[in-house]
């Protein structure tokens, strides 16, 4: 069986030929190798140039884009600036076309890794970006970003990596199946792993709750405590601590009560049907008047809206403008205590469900018992 050779003979002959064009044509070349250096200098001044113009990322907001793009720029290479004034000799020069082979490939090879390094770089500051506002001593962050710089450094330089081998006419077809093939075994054998894994960058960077929020999550509210690379655990309000897949966390639908802004109480009340009507009329108005005196409360409305079976019902709806719970329920509490001693104030008395008994007169009309006078005059 034949063994084939890594690099092939053909470029193995191109950088022979290139070192016996050197031999040949010293003088020329020491001239041309002064153009290159001139260029280069010239390459570098351009660069010193826009670094002043963009200045350094430390001197601006962090993870801004200028801040981003001064983080790209400074990962230039020196290596590619010669590179690039090496090829601009050999490429405009006739008299170069010998090493032209030769120089056109290491140019291609600076290039290919130069761009593999700002994409890295551009890559990672766009997901610092996105994760701006977190707790940069927060572990699973840290150990989040870890794996992120790993898998871009894996892919990126793998691909840089093929690029290099193709141009120097290496069949990489079978290479690139065997990576493709290698990869979907890897991802079937720990598919619960990534995908859990994706699960809490996704939470991390999509940022549905973070450390501290209360949420309800199916059945299960309590609040966050931390977020892992495979679970999140929650302390539920019984006391016990819930650890949830963040892949079945995510499939669920998630309430974050840590970002209401106010919230909304719809109360139901009802009064007997003996409240004279005028009186009965009046007390939109007052419960208005209670809840505009209470601060946090937003009025919204409130109206008769139910004949019910023992009571005339009432609902009144209004905004607490503070997202705690316990503001929320305490602005509630002193609105009910304001109600119930207007209400007390005014005569009305709440319904309750219950059966009132008739009696009949001795003329067989029907007698209200709550209509004769608790205190009848004896007869003369």
């Amino acid at each position: 069986m034949r063994n084939t050779p890594i690099i092939p003979a053909s470029d193995i002959e191109m950088f022979r030929e290139a070192s016996l064009w050197i031999t040949a044509n010293g003088t020329a070349l020491l001239i041309y190798s002064a153009v290159a250096v001139g260029i280069y200098l010239l390459l570098v001044g351009i660069r010193a140039i826009v670094w002043r113009v963009v200045g350094s990322p430390a001197a601006f907001e962090t993870n801004s884009w200028r801040a981003i793009f001064g983080r790209v720029l400074r990962r230039t290479n020196s290596v590619f600036l010669a590179a690039v004034a090496v090829h601009s000799v050999a490429a405009s020069v006739p008299g170069l076309s010998g090493i032209l082979p030769a120089v056109r490939f290491l140019f291609t090879f600076a290039v290919v890794i130069q761009g593999a390094i700002w994409l890295r770089e551009f890559a990672l500051a766009v997901i610092a970006r996105r994760a701006d506002g977190e707790d940069p001593h927060n572990s699973t962050l840290v150990s989040a970003m870890g794996v992120i710089r790993i898998l871009l450094n894996v892919a990126i330089f793998a691909i840089a990596g093929i690029v290099i081998l193709d141009n120097l006419g290496v069949n990489v077809t079978a290479l690139v199946a065997g990576l493709g093939i290698g990869g979907i075994a890897i991802g079937l054998a720990a598919q619960g792993i990534f995908s859990d894994l994706f699960a809490a960058l996704s939470i991390l960077f999509d940022k549905p709750f973070v450390r501290g929020d209360v949420v309800t999550v199916d059945t299960l509210t309590g609040t966050v405590e931390a977020i892992g690379l495979k679970t999140t655990r929650i302390r539920s309000l019984s006391g016990e601590l819930v650890s949830v897949a963040n892949a079945k966390l995510l499939e669920n639908r998630i309430h974050n009560y840590a970002v209401v802004h106010q919230r909304r109480v719809v109360m139901q009340i009802g009064i007997i049907y003996q409240t004279p009507p005028d009186i009965m009329e009046a007390l939109p108005g007052e419960v208005r008047k209670i809840a505009e005196s209470i601060p946090l409360i937003a009025f919204d409305r409130a109206h008769f809206w139910n004949f019910g079976a023992s009571s005339i019902d009432m609902e009144i709806v209004f905004n607490v403008t503070a997202s705690g719970m316990q503001e929320m329920m305490a602005a509630r509490q002193t609105f009910m205590f304001g109600l119930v001693r207007r209400f007390n104030e005014l005569g009305v008395d709440f319904a309750y469900p219950t059966q009132l008994g008739l009696l009949g007169g001795l003329d067989g009309k029907v007698v209200d018992p709550l209509a004769v006078p608790r205190e009848v005059q004896p007869a003369p």
